[in-house]
């Protein structure tokens, strides 16, 4: 077992799945051409999916991953998401709930960054029981390294539409 895993053995709900999310954001440029991916594990079933944005930002894709992760899953899920956003993490974690309640509004009373994808997030994390990890990047992490080898191939397809002037997204 994955040295990360072993110190992750949460109780489950009955009838209440374990899902471990991966996720990645990338960016050529920043803003530019972006990509997101996940990867979705549950028993011995793994499900990947990427795509991207021709015009976006790393922290749009990065929240982006997430939500197309938590999209894909067919019903209410206890899950365990690993991110090397701390953007992200932060965000579920700490940040989201004091946002929500200044009618997401930042501390200094300034309009939410991004507030479309994490009113979203917040939509989907009303439905799943997540519970955010931050993971080092590039640090060898297989799943990490998978997700982050994703995304990039995505902004690259993104970033070739762009310079051939066929992208529709």
């Amino acid at each position: 077992m994955n040295a990360l895993f072993e110190h992750v053995r949460p109780t489950l709900r009955d009838g209440e799945p374990l899902i471990r999310l991966f996720t990645d954001g990338a960016c050529i440029g920043n803003p530019g051409p972006g990509g997101w991916a996940y990867i979705l594990k549950h028993a011995r079933k793994t499900k990947e999916d990427s795509d991207g944005q021709i015009d976006t930002t790393n922290n749009r894709m990065e929240i982006t991953s997430v939500i197309k992760g938590l999209e894909a899953l067919a019903r209410a899920s206890r899950v365990e998401l690993f991110s090397d956003s701390q953007y992200v993490v932060n965000g579920i974690t700490t940040w989201m709930a004091g946002w929500k309640k200044k009618g997401w509004r930042t501390k200094s009373r300034e309009p939410v960054k991004n507030v479309d994808l994490w009113q979203r997030l917040d939509e989907l994390v009303r439905v799943h029981e997540v519970t955010a990890k931050w993971v080092k990047g590039h640090a060898g992490h297989p799943e990490n390294e998978r997700c982050d080898e994703l995304a990039e191939a995505a902004a690259a397809k993104y970033a070739r539409l762009a310079d051939t002037g066929r992208a529709n997204h």
